[in-house]
């Protein structure tokens, strides 16, 4: 995988215009991109309503739809039950989580190809800069267009993108391309293209914020450029300075390329609450192999282990430790995790979700006194022999004993 880029804040006045007068700045959004991975094993479904996040009676959320589903209401984050009612012909697949992340890399191995910076916003979704890639790639929307050709040719996923001076005007142009499509917004036109839309099309504005615009008046991006700096500060605040940049395509990010992760972390959601001691300590190791795994991918030791558990009324606590050495290995998290969960679960209370995190990373690793030197070797070639298998047959094929009594439900 190529070092990827990551954004930061820039600090200037509310009125600075893009840093970049090119538009060059270009996203690609996979489209339906947990069902379109599913469709690849199963051909037959293509065309057909598909429903991606667990059975139609499960508890849980829809976590990709296809577009038929789209058609009637069902969208991200919906209950299933509830995608059921709008959508009963619907077919429903459980999620496989560890093949998105094959194919995200393969689609980030692309990527690379085409500029030395990129950044995954997510599973399914990059920001790159073709800026002084024209020599090799030609104008940036030439490239654009290679690139999202080469994406469905190599992959057979669909994928559309927007090409702009901006990170904002790319996300909402590949937004509007949607799907299978290609938006180019020349630069000095960020404000125009922006103007008919509604303001929920402006990434950041959620319903709160789109019900307290509607008080004002305010329904489109262009109603909004309309209001002065002063007005939507004596509104909004520090918000109101963000709304007055966003209505106009200006960014309050640029690239930088030598930041590093905050933390890792990966969550459970059980689809009945569970006071199942097995399972809940085969999902904890299950977990805590997934966050270690990705943890020596990126050549990084973390020192503060943290549990998180959700009772079944939705109380959620978390509890962390600090090593006394930065660690990588499975086993060392593992024990830590252990103890955090037997303070926090007496053995009854019924669980909904459980989760595991690392922090406070560095590059490498001290002595580690809770291990001794002959055991520590073993368990360092342990990961590096399970990690080459996971590499070559997918991380759910090769699992520690700890895990395999019971595997977590969604994979």
């Amino acid at each position: 995988m190529p070092k990827l880029a990551h954004f930061r804040a820039k600090h200037d006045s509310p009125q600075a215009a893009a840093v970049d007068s090119t538009a060059a700045i270009l996203h690609i959004d996979m489209d339906a991109f947990f069902v379109s991975v599913e469709l690849l094993a199963r051909p037959e479904l293509k065309g057909l309503p598909v429903v991606v996040g667990g059975k139609r009676d499960q508890r849980g959320v829809v976590t990709s739809a296809s577009y038929e589903a789209r058609r009637f209401g069902v969208h991200s984050a919906m209950a299933l039950r509830t995608a059921a009612k709008l959508c009963p012909r619907a077919v429903f697949l459980d999620g496989h989580h560890d093949l998105y992340g094959q194919w995200s890399d393969r689609v980030a191995a692309i990527l690379s190809k085409y500029s030395p910076i990129v950044e995954m916003a997510s599973i399914d979704e990059a920001y790159l800069d073709l800026a002084g890639t024209e020599r090799l790639l030609g104008p940036p929307l030439s490239a654009a267009n290679k690139l999202l050709r080469e994406i469905t040719a190599t992959t057979s996923l669909p994928c559309s993108g927007g090409l702009g001076a901006t990170r904002l005007v790319a996300k909402v142009a590949s937004e509007q391309a949607k799907p299978r499509g290609l938006v180019w917004v020349p630069s000095g036109s960020e404000a125009a293209f922006l103007a008919p839309l509604s303001v929920r099309r402006i990434p950041g504005i959620g319903k709160v914020t789109e019900a307290a615009l509607k008080t004002l008046g305010i329904e489109s991006i262009a109603q909004l450029q309309a209001l002065p700096l002063e007005r939507l500060e004596e509104s909004f605040g520090r918000w109101g300075t963000a709304l007055y940049r966003k209505s106009r395509g200006i960014d309050s990010y640029e690239f930088f390329v030598d930041a590093e992760a905050k933390s890792l972390s990966h969550n459970q959601t059980f689809g009945e609450d569970t006071r199942d001691a097995e399972k809940l300590h085969s999902t904890l190791s299950y977990l805590c192999q997934k966050a270690s795994k990705r943890l020596r991918d990126a050549g990084l030791h973390a020192r503060t282990v943290t549990l998180t558990i959700r009772f079944a009324d939705f109380t959620t606590i978390t509890r962390s430790q600090t090593l006394a050495d930065p660690s990588d290995l499975d086993a060392v998290f593992l024990k830590t995790i252990r103890d955090l969960f037997a303070r926090c679960w007496n053995g009854s209370a019924l669980l909904r979700l459980v989760g595991v995190a690392l922090t406070s990373f560095s590059a490498g690793s001290g002595q580690l006194d809770l291990l001794d030197p002959d055991r520590r070797e073993k368990l360092e070639r342990l990961a590096r022999t399970t990690d080459r298998l996971r590499d070559r047959f997918g991380f759910s094929k090769v699992q520690l004993g700890g895990s395999l009594a019971n595997r977590p439900e969604r994979d």
